[in-house]
């Protein structure tokens, strides 16, 4: 039984902890709530990172998940940049940076992921960015102006979700952009060959230059500014900034020092949690970037790092830490806006575990809907310029029944019949 005497800490300041602290409160939970951020900032959303803010299109405040009078009104008590350095289970307590003891009944990890960081020669330079947190956001929006205004060339290591929006982002304000990427196609490792193309062009159109097969060996500068690179092939080329974008690694240290079961760096990372949410140790639980949830629909255990996993993820927890019995177990979702294309991506279909891609509607028009099959059963499925049909494809995705493909690639055959 939760009770009003106990303590449900959390540690993580982005939206799986702020909703599960909101959630807990909902639920009716009147015992004392705690979070703890390693950020000055309340707890914010990072989609407009990288999307409206980035842009300009939206203002500061819109990024926070809640007010900051919320917090106080809701009873929910705030310890901001300060991190959390480590967790005793046999004391059930947790120590932050300034020595403070926090002790907890229930613990929330939601320490989410940080970027990988770009291992050549030139890292220190002034130049060098990465896009994780606001304050990345705030300096990196400053530096797109000014590029755009001088004409500069930004140069963008990686040709993922967070490489392509920074590059869209880049050539709306002006700015020359060049994406080196090892792989062939953007995408390659979410989208696979057939689709990586679509965004290939999609940016060729706007004036991006890409250098696949390639990797950054060096960051030319001087007097500590970034003059050029240098790719694996002994081309230079000219950059007055370049953003490391080749991924990101969830933050397991303060999980591993506990001695809660993790997950192989080799196979993804992540604090290992069962459908409950929790983790091997019974009294604490984790959401969000950092967990690695079992998902028996796809016989697999997967670590999500997008929007939508923080925040249902973050109330899945909640409600778990309070007793309820939830079996975590949501289609993985995406999405992403780049210059006039949007689109949503439901479901897991990494290459090789496919055997073809069907395209329902006009691709060349970038106006479609792309599924990934194996067997005649829907792994996944991309919507582009086509909206209001997540629900149908996630549920052609749960079903896992087989379908006529040539049905599924007919805009004429409702999707909802599909899975019948």
């Amino acid at each position: 039984m939760v009770d009003a005497d106990q303590t449900f800490v959390i540690v993580g300041g982005g939206l799986a902890g702020a909703k599960a602290a909101e959630t807990l409160r909902a639920e009716g939970f009147t015992g004392r709530v705690i979070l703890i951020s390693d950020e000055r900032d309340h707890p914010y959303e990072r989609p407009p990172l990288s999307k409206g803010y980035l842009l300009g299109k939206e203002e500061r405040d819109s990024v926070f998940v809640h007010e900051p009078a919320w917090y106080a009104q809701n009873d929910i008590e705030l310890h901001l940049g300060q991190p959390a350095v480590a967790i005793n289970r046999a004391d059930k307590t947790v120590r932050l940076g300034d020595g403070t003891v926090i002790r907890y009944d229930k613990l929330l990890l939601a320490t989410g992921a940080e970027p990988r960081r770009l291992d050549i020669p030139g890292t220190g330079l002034a130049g060098v960015h990465h896009l994780r947190r606001l304050a990345h956001a705030e300096r990196l929006k400053g530096v797109l102006a000014s590029l755009g205004r001088d004409n500069g060339h930004l140069v963008i290591a990686g040709a993922g979700w967070i490489g392509l929006e920074v590059a869209a982002a880049a050539r709306e304000y002006g700015a020359e952009v060049t994406v080196i990427e090892p792989s062939p196609t953007p995408l390659h490792h979410v989208l696979g060959p057939e689709l990586g193309g679509v965004f290939a062009e999609l940016h060729r159109e706007h004036g991006v230059r890409f250098q696949f097969g390639r990797r950054l060996t060096e960051i030319v500068g001087q007097d500590g500014m970034v003059l050029a690179v240098r790719t694996d092939d002994g081309e230079e080329h000219p950059a007055h900034d370049v953003l490391a974008a080749i991924g990101a690694a969830p933050r397991t240290a303060l999980a591993e020092a506990a001695g809660l079961a993790v997950v192989d760096r080799a196979d993804g990372g992540g604090v290992v949690v069962d459908e409950q949410l929790r983790t091997s140790d019974p009294d604490i639980y984790a959401a969000g970037d950092v967990a690695a949830f079992p998902l028996p629909l796809f016989g697999t255990r997967i670590r999500v790092e997008h929007w939508a996993n923080a925040l249902n993820g973050g109330p899945a927890a909640a409600r778990s830490m309070l007793g309820q019995e939830i079996a975590y177990d949501r289609v993985p979702y995406f999405f992403t806006d780049q210059y006039d294309l949007g689109m949503e991506y439901s479901g897991w279909a990494p290459p090789g575990s496919y055997d073809q891609v069907v395209i329902r509607g006009d691709a060349g028009k970038r106006e479609f809907i792309a599924f990934w099959v194996a067997e005649g059963r829907v792994l996944a499925g991309m919507n582009v310029n086509v909206w209001d049909v997540t629900d149908r494809i996630q549920q052609l995705i749960r079903s896992q029944a087989q379908v006529n493909t040539e049905a599924l690639a007919d805009p004429h055959v409702p999707l909802d019949g599909l899975a019948s």
